[in-house]
């Protein structure tokens, strides 16, 4: 198989995961109480499924490697925080398709301003026409979405 069709499989699958993961951590908030202990819950049984995949592949991380990032490159669990609690805060309130919808074109506007400056490293790729026509539709799309 294409090695790019399975990268756009395996993101695909991805995607779809974030939609049972908003749910089901909006769920776990109403138990107990707060998006943001869901959130702890969720990053903590995350962390543990992580350390079981990593020690059975007998992963080592290079920590020189690590220790030689950036500052930025550390703030990853903190954006992915930042999205679990909005999305737990946010599927009661908008439902699962809204939030997700909305958090796609937030995540789509800003990665054509990381693309377009070559920003945190990522390579550079010009705003053009297409790129903004189409994002614009994605946004058009949570329009469409939140009148239904």
């Amino acid at each position: 198989m294409n090695p790019s069709l399975i990268a756009i499989l395996v993101v695909v699958l991805a995607g779809g995961a974030t939609a049972l993961q908003a749910p089901t951590n909006a769920r776990l908030a109403s138990a107990v109480a707060s998006p943001v202990n869901a959130a702890f819950i969720s990053f903590a049984v995350g962390t543990t499924v992580l350390g079981v995949v990593a020690a059975l592949m007998q992963t080592r991380p290079d920590m020189a490697a690590a220790r030689a990032l950036p500052w930025y490159a550390w703030l990853g669990g903190v954006y992915g925080a930042c999205f679990v609690v909005a999305a737990a805060w946010g599927v009661p309130r908008l439902g699962v398709a809204m939030t997700i919808t909305l958090m796609v074109g937030g995540q789509l506007l800003l990665s054509l301003i990381l693309d377009h400056f070559g920003a945190l490293g990522v390579p550079r790729q010009p705003l053009n026409l297409g790129r903004i026509a189409g994002v614009g539709l994605v946004l058009a799309g949570v329009l469409l979405v939140r009148r239904s």
